[in-house]
């Protein structure tokens, strides 16, 4: 039963770090389009380093993606710098939206795990009533 207890811990654990993953993605995607003020760093996607080991998932760290960004010229554009240019988030959408289905595919694959444990400590709970 205690090595059950143990699976439990272990998926609960990898539920809390993908729902991080998550939340990060979604901080990500919602400033996709965003654009940095003259003189200004455009928001830097964020990155989730996860580790897993024997008590089970954690976030190691985050960390920001240094990449360039998308870079327009726009000569309208309120937040244009000296050569016209507006300098846009490092953001893809739709490869947050892959990491997005993947991170949700790992909570349902956590729940599932979760869920087998909870059922087979169900069972050994009512072998024990009889």
């Amino acid at each position: 039963m205690n090595s059950l207890n143990h699976a439990m811990r272990v998926s609960a654990s990898g539920l809390h770090a993908e729902r991080f993953r998550m939340d990060i993605i979604s901080t990500n995607i919602a400033n996709a389009n965003s654009v940095a003020a003259p003189g200004q760093t455009p928001y830097q996607r964020q990155i989730v380093e996860l580790s897993g080991g024997a008590e089970g998932v954690r976030v190691t760290r985050i960390s920001r993606d240094t990449s360039p960004g998308r870079i327009e010229f726009d000569p309208n554009h309120p937040f244009r710098d000296s050569q016209n240019r507006v300098h846009y988030a490092n953001v893809d959408p739709i490869k947050e939206m892959v990491n997005m289905l993947s991170a949700g595919r790992a909570y349902e694959a956590n729940i599932a795990a979760f869920n087998s444990a909870k059922s087979m400590v169900r069972s050994a709970l009512q072998i024990g009533k009889v």
